[in-house]
């Protein structure tokens, strides 16, 4: 196994989760490719004395449910078994380890809705357990030909650059974390008790109010890699126009040339380059997908180039991204919905983030 694999489980356990003797711990992996990382924190979940269950689905398991059926109450039933960790266990790692990053796209949109109903069941659970902290869960990824070959990289390369973005290459990588964190913690500190925040650049122009929300520090806790700051608007203040600069994943789909406008918080124009149909298909899902579940901005610096995966695209220093959809409600806000689909715009060209008229952020750096 490599070294830097055993080193990024105890980066998992010890730091992101904080593992305690006699938790329940369930370890799920999008595919059978995962399992490399998940043997590791078996192994490392066991020695601190806590209960790891190990969940890996099925290679190419999404295809062959939408090419056995196009029942909607068939694709979106939801495993009992993964359901019962989910309300039950007290920390859950998903590691995606996606064979192929656009298995669903060719298939019908309504049934590859209909089989994403039961992966948002799971979210729903997880939101609210997350929310009252009776669950803590870690999302992190492994190195698979499929993300490799998204990003434009050999997997070798790849593997060097997933490992160099969380960190387990240096000699103590629980220390570069905690650094980030607490670095992160005076942003926060600092936006406490702020109320409006607008955004310009060549690519966005776009106002919100943040009174009464707080922005939460992700710093390798929920997430790994990570590196950014983010919260949930108030919903219906949101105006203005934002055209994302990198492509937007979901779902196995990408859509290239996202444009939208908001007016009193609601998305009322919506165009894409490519695959518009996917994007106005996903904004009209529920009641809460044309508003903003999330605001937020990348300070990884060690994620500079984009790579198709939003885990470490979202962390990108220099960028903001925002989520259309189901918002965290730590953050305060009260945005429901099925989806949750962050888009990212580059502000490393002469954007600003100003808030309560102070320059917070000036071409990508915090300047507070």
């Amino acid at each position: 196994m490599d070294t830097r694999i055993a080193k990024m489980a105890q980066v998992l356990a010890h730091y992101s989760m904080e593992i305690k003797p006699g938790e329940r711990v369930l370890i799920r992996t999008t595919s059978p490719a995962g399992e490399p990382l998940c043997q590791a924190l078996y192994a490392e979940v066991l020695q601190i004395g806590a209960l790891p269950s190990v969940y890996i689905h099925m290679s190419q398991e999404d295809p062959i449910a939408l090419e056995a059926t196009d029942k909607p109450e068939l694709l979106g039933y939801v495993n009992p078994m993964l359901k019962m960790m989910y309300e039950e266990a007290e920390v859950i790692f998903r590691i995606e380890a996606a064979e192929n990053t656009r298995n669903r796209s060719a298939y019908p949109l309504a049934n590859q809705t209909a089989r994403a109903v039961a992966a948002n069941s799971l979210i729903d659970i997880q939101m609210v357990r997350e929310g009252n902290k009776t669950l803590r869960r870690c999302t992190t990824q492994f190195p698979t030909f499929g993300y490799a070959q998204n990003a434009g990289m050999s997997l070798r390369q790849y593997e060097d650059f997933l490992f160099g973005a969380m960190k387990v290459g240096l000699a103590d990588p629980v220390a570069a974390w905690q650094k980030v964190y607490d670095e992160q913690e005076k942003l926060v500190d600092w936006l406490k008790g702020k109320k409006h925040l607008s955004v310009r650049g060549e690519h966005i122009h776009m106002d919100m109010s943040i009174e009464g929300r707080t922005f939460k520090n992700a710093g390798g806790k929920q997430n790994m890699p990570d590196g950014e700051i983010f919260t949930g608007p108030v919903e219906d203040s949101v105006n203005g126009w934002v055209r994302f600069t990198y492509p937007a994943y979901y779902q196995g789909n990408e859509v290239k040339g996202v444009e939208l406008k908001f007016e009193k918080g609601l998305v009322v124009d919506a165009k894409a380059q490519t695959n518009q149909d996917f994007l106005i298909a996903q904004l009209d899902t529920d009641a809460g997908s044309r508003r903003l579940g999330e605001f937020a901005i990348g300070n990884n610096w060690d994620i500079q180039q984009f790579t198709g995966s939003i885990l470490f695209d979202e962390k990108i220093g220099g960028t903001v991204h925002m989520a259309l959809g189901q918002g965290y409600a730590e953050t305060g806000s009260v945005n429901n919905s099925s989806i949750h689909w962050d888009m990212i715009c580059d502000m490393r060209d002469g954007g600003e983030v100003i808030v309560d008229d102070e320059v917070f952020c000036k071409n990508g750096k915090f300047t507070v």
